[in-house]
């Protein structure tokens, strides 16, 4: 939302820069995103000066052009060319002096040099209205009033103040504040200071005919105003008006439109103007759409209505959709002559289903949807006619129609003062409290000692219970002034355990030690990539046909992101997600939430020092067993991994659950995304991680003081035993001194009977208690000799 500084001292005296009240804004809840100097002149006339003819005199080489000499008020009169037909001696003009930049009505600014036209020099030119952007005349140079005053500058002249616009990131809460007059409660309630009163003292009824208006839908319109106007003359607004909508970014259409659009930010009532004479029967009526009724917008747009619209409508058709659009047939033209103006209250709900169903938002919207003003329909309207009388011209024609059955009342409740200190964590005196909620623009209907009963005008839609009142009372006081205790203590912790944020931090900050990066990838992706169409959830009004169902799968995601950073010669890539997948079956919607990794590509970035190794499945295996070591999960099976996207891999599994699957991606998926190579791809089940480590116990465990002792054996052993069998044999030979049992080298070849092969392991003994002596670590490896002979037939080779 765009605030103007100038424009907001209509309504409130400012002595304070605005870069002092863009804090306080902020300060106060409306916070300052941006602050930008707006000029109402492009370049605000800078370095612009008036001059006086002393002389002009034909230029010898040119007919069209004339040589001046011009006095700027310095010691040396400045010699300028001009093509101007007007210049003449004594005239007071605008000179642009060497080293200004001029910025023209159109076309891109341009710097003044010192330069030879046509042999004559000349230090400067004298400028016409659409050369420093004035207006749009091209006749001539501008002649300035015979009292202009040598030497001052243009900009002093013009009077031009330079503008400033503050974008306020305005929460959904604070619809009451999308408005200069909403803004300006809040700056006076900061200053306990006065605001200005919206002079209505011009405004005088007419007596002539209304047009007929009937609310049949008193639920969907609780108020609704309106008055005629004759005679207007709807021409190009006027310069202050231009300026005003200018500055926050409105551009300007006429000044009947322009009125309304000016109210609408000033005070934040939405307007319409309609054409009285396309009033068929001069009646309106503001009622329920029929079923499929077509209406053609403002835009240009044929929509078909719901039934659960609320329309404005004249004798024959519907000529605006309530809060939301205005019709393309029943607008003010050129040829408008007489108007009905229209302010209304909506209802919010209504307003935000016909926005949102026919997938319009106008300004106009955002504030009924919100939540607007029931009591200031009549004076916005009055302040409104004043307006387009005194720059349209025209009569108000009628007195006011003001429909509006049942009055909204202000929330009445009670507000206890030591609530209020309990809350902020603050000692506020009572004066203090009571006088930051009176010029909050909130009634006192009843006090005592220790709490006062409140009435809350129905505007500020957000305030309705006492705590409410608290929060708006912290609000205006200052969080920067609750001074906080040295020591902050609570009793109150109610996050789950672990902390599933924490844990993924903790994950994230692993894996990017590791040399991976963090993708976050869109959760909307195209059907192609779903593992069970049936399943799958599917979007309504889809943006486009790649991005028409959430995803299933996180694969697809990792696989774009490759393709994506092949596609840019960037393929060596370790890369992560923590992201949902979604699904819908028998018993809703479901979401599920992973951690992908994915690596392909070279394993290290290629130096002299380094091998060209790509990366395989066991640097991906890797990882996911660091991870699990990480979070400390042990006793997992492990099985083959469905076929579904995987050339080959495995799965850690927990029970029949699989916790992460891993493997290379089959040669169909890299195909689907576009992906060239290989690509090793792990999901881990999140959800059922988080439940598994919520089990984890964290002990502390002393260093040993003793030393661990390494052995190694090298085994002749058949093709089909695995590791894991020599691992459990040997934990189950020795389980106290045994730590540790790691393959480091597999061995096949010609010198290794056909059906064998040769593995070398290693063994960590360590005895916690006291120094391992060779005898008892001999007898440790002839036990594990002796089993490995007896459990697979192993020989020993060395």
């Amino acid at each position: 939302m765009n605030i103007s500084y100038k424009w907001l001292k209509d309504h409130i005296d400012i002595d304070k820069k605005p870069e002092e009240l863009s804090l306080i804004l902020t300060n106060v809840g409306l916070e300052v995103e941006v602050l930008d100097v707006v000029q109402s002149i492009p370049g605000g006339l800078e370095g612009l000066v008036i001059g006086e003819v002393k002389s002009c005199e034909q230029h010898p080489n040119a007919d069209k052009l004339k040589v001046t000499t011009v006095d700027v008020g310095q010691p040396e009169l400045l010699n300028i060319v001009c093509g101007a037909p007007n210049v003449a001696v004594g005239q007071k003009v605008i000179v642009a002096t060497v080293g200004s930049t001029v910025h023209p009505t159109s076309g891109e600014p341009f710097k003044i040099n010192k330069s030879k036209i046509r042999g004559e020099v000349s230090e400067g030119m004298l400028c016409g209205e659409d050369e420093v952007g004035l207006g749009n005349s091209h006749a001539g140079i501008v002649e300035l009033p015979s009292d202009a005053e040598v030497g001052k500058l243009v900009k002093d002249f013009y009077q031009i103040e330079d503008d400033y616009r503050y974008e306020i990131g305005l929460t959904p809460n604070r619809a009451d504040a999308a408005s200069h007059l909403g803004v300006a409660r809040d700056i006076a309630a900061y200053f306990r200071s006065e605001m200005k009163q919206i002079d209505l003292s011009k405004f005088k009824e007419g007596s002539g005919v209304n047009t007929e208006v009937i609310v049949e839908n008193h639920s969907g319109s609780p108020r609704y105003s309106g008055i005629n106007i004759s005679g207007v003359k709807v021409t190009e607004s006027p310069d202050w008006l231009k300026e005003r909508l200018n500055v926050i970014g409105i551009r300007p259409i006429n000044n009947i439109v322009d009125v309304t659009n000016f109210i609408l930010h000033d005070l934040g009532q939405p307007l319409h103007a309609f054409d009285q004479d396309k009033i068929a029967g001069n009646k309106i009526t503001v009622r329920q759409a029929k079923q499929d009724e077509v209406f053609i917008t403002l835009d240009g747009v044929e929509r078909k209505l719901s039934a659960e619209d609320l329309v404005i409508a004249d004798a024959e058709k519907p000529m605006c959709i309530a809060g939301v659009f205005g019709g393309a047939n029943s607008g003010v033209s050129e040829s408008t002559t007489n108007i009905f103006l229209e302010s209304a209250y909506f209802n919010a709900v209504s307003v935000r289903k016909t926005a949102k169903r026919h997938h319009l938002k106008t300004d106009s919207s955002f504030r009924y949807e919100r939540g607007t003003d029931p009591n200031i329909t009549v004076n916005a309207l009055k302040k409104a006619a004043i307006l387009i009388q005194e720059i349209a011209g025209g009569e108000i024609t009628s007195n006011i129609t003001d429909i509006y059955p049942a009055v909204i009342n202000p929330f009445a409740f009670n507000v206890n003062y030591h609530n209020v200190r309990k809350l902020i964590g603050q000692d506020i005196p009572n004066e203090e409290i009571k006088s930051i909620i009176v010029a909050l623009g909130i009634g006192i209907e009843k006090e005592s000692a220790d709490s006062i009963d409140v009435l809350v005008p129905a505007y500020r839609v957000d305030v309705t219970r006492e705590v409410d009142v608290i929060e708006e009372v912290l609000r205006i006081y200052g969080y920067n002034n609750v001074a906080l205790k040295p020591q902050i203590k609570s009793s109150l912790n109610t996050s789950e355990k672990p902390d599933k944020e924490v844990v993924l931090n903790q994950l994230a900050d692993l894996l990017i030690a590791n040399g991976f990066r963090e993708i976050l990838s869109n959760s909307l992706t195209k059907l192609d990539y779903v593992n069970d169409e049936a399943t799958a959830v599917r979007l309504c009004n889809p943006l486009s046909s790649d991005l028409d169902t959430m995803r299933q799968n996180m694969l697809f995601s990792a696989l774009t992101a490759v393709s994506y950073n092949q596609k840019r010669r960037n393929s060596d890539l370790k890369v992560f997600e923590i992201g949902k997948t979604y699904s819908i079956d028998g018993e809703g919607y479901k979401e599920k939430q992973h951690l992908a990794i994915a690596i392909s590509g070279k394993l290290e970035v290629e130096q002299w020092n380094n091998s060209k190794q790509s990366v395989n499945f066991y640097n991906l295996k890797a990882v996911v067993d660091l991870i699990l070591k990480r979070l400390k999960i042990e006793g997992l099976q492990l099985e083959d991994a469905p076929t579904d996207h995987f050339a080959y891999g495995l799965s850690y599994m927990k029970g029949t659950k699989p916790l992460v699957t891993f493997g290379a991606v089959s040669d169909v998926a890299l195909s689907k995304a576009d992906v060239d190579g290989q690509v090793f791809f792990a999901d881990f089940d999140w959800d059922q991680i988080l439940k598994i480590i919520r089990k984890n116990v964290i002990k502390f465990k002393e260093v040993s003081k003793f030393p661990a002792v390494k052995r190694d054996l090298s085994l002749l052993i058949d093709e089909a035993v695995t590791f894991k069998q020599l691992e459990t044999i040997a934990h189950k030979t020795e389980r106290k001194l045994l730590k540790e049992v790691k393959v480091f080298d597999v061995y096949k070849g010609d010198k290794i009977p056909a059906g064998k092969k040769s593995y070398a392991l290693s063994f960590i003994i360590e005895d916690e208690e006291k120094t391992l002596m060779d005898k008892q670590i001999d007898a440790i490896v002839q036990k594990l000799i002796l089993n490995f002979e007896k459990e697979v037939n192993a020989e020993v080779r060395g």
